[in-house]
C-alpha cells in the first residue's frame, strides 16, 4: 500500500525508530524529501514553492488540518512563496513510519493544490 494511503498509528515513547533499511525503502516513495539533523535528531524536510504568500499560507493551513486529522504534527515555516515542512516523532526523538506516511500525505496535498481548478485550464 502506498504510504499516502496509510494512516498514522499511535506511537509510544518506547516505540523503536525506523531502521536504516526501512528509511531507505520509505524514501523511494519520497524523492523530494531529505533527512536533516535538527538538534541531533534526524527529521524529514521538504521545501514547497508557491507563486505568492497567500498560497503558501493556504498550504500551511491545509497541512495543519491534515496533522490534526492524523494526530501527528510537524514543524512548519511559512515564508513568501515557500513552505518548509519537517516531520519527526517527538516521543522517540527520531523517525518513525508515521513521519514517512505524513510526508507522503503532504506531497499528495501539494499535488492537489497545484492542480488548476476545473475551468482554469
Amino acid at each position: 500500500m502506498p504510504l499516502a494511503d496509510s494512516g498514522c498509528v499511535p506511537c509510544r515513547g518506547d516505540a523503536p525508530p525506523a531502521t536504516d533499511e526501512e528509511i531507505a525503502e520509505y524514501l523511494k516513495e519520497l524523492p523530494d524529501w531529505t533527512i536533516v539533523h535538527r538538534d541531533g535528531i534526524p527529521v524529514l524536510e521538504r521545501v514547497f514553492t508557491f507563486p505568492d504568500f497567500v498560497r503558501a499560507l493556504d498550504f500551511t493551513d491545509a497541512v495543519g488540518e491534515l496533522a490534526e486529522e492524523e494526530g501527528h504534527h510537524p514543524a512548519i515555516l511559512t515564508e513568501w512563496g515557500r513552505v518548509t515542512v519537517w516531520w519527526w516523532t517527538h516521543k522517540i526523538r527520531g523517525l518513525h513510519e508515521n513521519d514517512f506516511i505524513m510526508a507522503a500525505k503532504t506531497d499528495r496535498l501539494y499535488e492537489e493544490v497545484q492542480r488548476p481548478a476545473s475551468g482554469d485550464a
